[in-house]
């Protein structure tokens, strides 16, 4: 029998006596699946995505990674936050290679081709020698993607990475994450409360109502979308409904009237 890559099984959390994840909240996400947390603002999407990480522990139930518990945080899982996790004495190119410092299978010349490959993926070869101070907010927010995907995680756990870019770079690095996913065989667990983003770059979306998190749908985006995502697939009619089903969605789980 196969098991299951990433399974939450039964998984609460709560901060004192505040629910946060309740009641239970179960899910599979297979391999090199993108899957969104969507959801008001401090539902509890991002302390699900924390608990994968390592980074927050479970109040009850299990989440296991290829049938293991989940421990602490380690290569396997790349986080990207929405804060600007960038290290002021590493220039932008020392910042991205980082991330690869313990691997052993890459020479020093490899592990720099792939740190300048995602520099200028992201748009900051001009800047490669610069320290973060040197640098705008939405830059080092860039540096710390280009980071986690220098890495070479198998997950990577993203808490609304674009948020701080302009719509230009935002759209751009949107679909370039699709590809590397698709490129690399990731597997992505994507945080959001942009409905837009959500349906652009989803396999299945997770929507969930307010806080204690609960789940109000699950969205199978790719049986409508497929699974190659472009810019053009903003302006199709598919997309469009698609949109305005799961923003009705949104605003109901907030109690905004549509």
């Amino acid at each position: 029998m196969k098991v299951p890559y990433l399974t939450f099984e039964h998984v609460t959390k709560r901060f004192g006596a505040l629910d946060v994840v309740d009641p239970p909240f179960s899910l599979e996400i297979r391999r090199q699946e993108f899957v969104v947390f969507l959801g008001p603002s401090g539902c509890g999407k991002t302390t699900l995505m924390r608990m994968v990480g390592g980074l927050e522990t479970l109040s009850g139930g299990d989440i296991r990674l290829d049938g293991f518990p989940v421990g602490a945080p380690d290569q396997r899982r790349g986080m990207v936050s929405q804060s600007y996790s960038t290290f002021p004495w590493l220039t932008v190119s020392e910042n991205v290679a980082y991330g690869m410092r313990y691997r052993k299978d890459m020479s020093k010349a490899e592990k720099r081709a792939r740190s300048d490959h995602y520099v200028n993926l992201v748009g900051l070869t001009d800047f490669a020698d610069s320290f973060p101070n040197r640098v705008s907010g939405g830059m080092r927010q860039r540096i710390a993607i280009a980071r986690a995907l220098a890495a070479g995680s198998e997950i990577l756990l993203m808490d609304e990475p674009f948020g701080a870019l302009d719509a230009q770079r935002r759209e751009q690095l949107q679909v370039e994450l699709r590809r590397i996913q698709r490129d690399d065989a990731k597997t992505v667990v994507f945080v959001t409360h942009d409905v837009e983003e959500a349906v652009f770059l989803a396999d299945r979306i997770v929507v969930f109502s307010k806080r204690p998190a609960r789940v109000l749908s699950i969205v199978d985006v790719a049986s409508v979308l497929g699974a190659v995502r472009d810019l053009a697939v903003r302006d199709s009619e598919a997309f469009f409904r698609l949109r305005t089903e799961v923003l009705h969605m949104v605003r109901a789980s907030a109690g905004v009237e549509a």
